[in-house]
């Protein structure tokens, strides 16, 4: 087939794609490794997730016993709704994935606490469930270094991307010479 060309199919896209971050609540942030790398590139993503109009969702477990959300990145998710779940894979949380579908999202970027159990059982179930999932390795974090290294392992394994929240903000940029290209340049620094 002479002359074709065409992108890799596991590019991100804007209009099928959306950030999901996972229970990165006060209580247990607390106890992870690198909090600050994660709050940071995390804050990093809404901020461009925002300028690029690319939808954000975020999830709380249990609240009443591991508090809300992180001050700073609840600033950042002012006017959104935290999805409350007691289920550690978002599977069970509602109809959020169904949600997802119904938006025509077919690319989930995963950030979030722990790797191992929440984000681990979340990437698996919406693999199994259709979706092309990337896992920002810089936003996501567990207590321990082995359980952390092996998540990303396993969710690679099983057909996750797993990449940097730099490397899907410019993903989803495309181009530079743009004025979101400026305020996505700016985030980043």
């Amino acid at each position: 087939m002479e002359g074709i060309i065409e992108r890799n199919k596991k590019i991100l896209l804007r209009d099928s794609a959306a950030l999901l971050l996972i229970d990165i609540q006060e209580k247990i942030l607390a106890v992870m490794k690198d909090p600050e790398m994660v709050v940071s590139n995390t804050a990093k993503l809404i901020k461009g997730f925002k300028v690029l109009n690319v939808p954000i969702f975020y999830t709380e477990q249990y609240p009443k016993g591991l508090g809300l959300t992180t001050a700073p990145l609840l600033a950042e998710l002012e006017g959104l709704n935290a999805i409350q779940k007691m289920s550690f894979s978002c599977f069970g949380a509602g109809n959020f994935f169904t949600r997802l579908k119904d938006n025509k999202v077919t690319q989930v970027i995963v950030a979030g606490i722990e790797a191992h159990v929440c984000v681990q059982q979340t990437v698996l179930d919406l693999i199994a469930s259709g979706f092309q999932v990337n896992v920002a390795a810089d936003a996501v974090s567990s207590r321990k270094d082995i359980d952390y290294k092996f998540a990303l392992k396993r969710m690679r394994e099983h057909g996750a991307e797993v990449t940097t929240a730099e490397a899907i903000l410019f993903e989803l940029l495309t181009v530079s010479g743009t004025d979101e290209f400026k305020e996505i340049s700016q985030i980043i620094r």
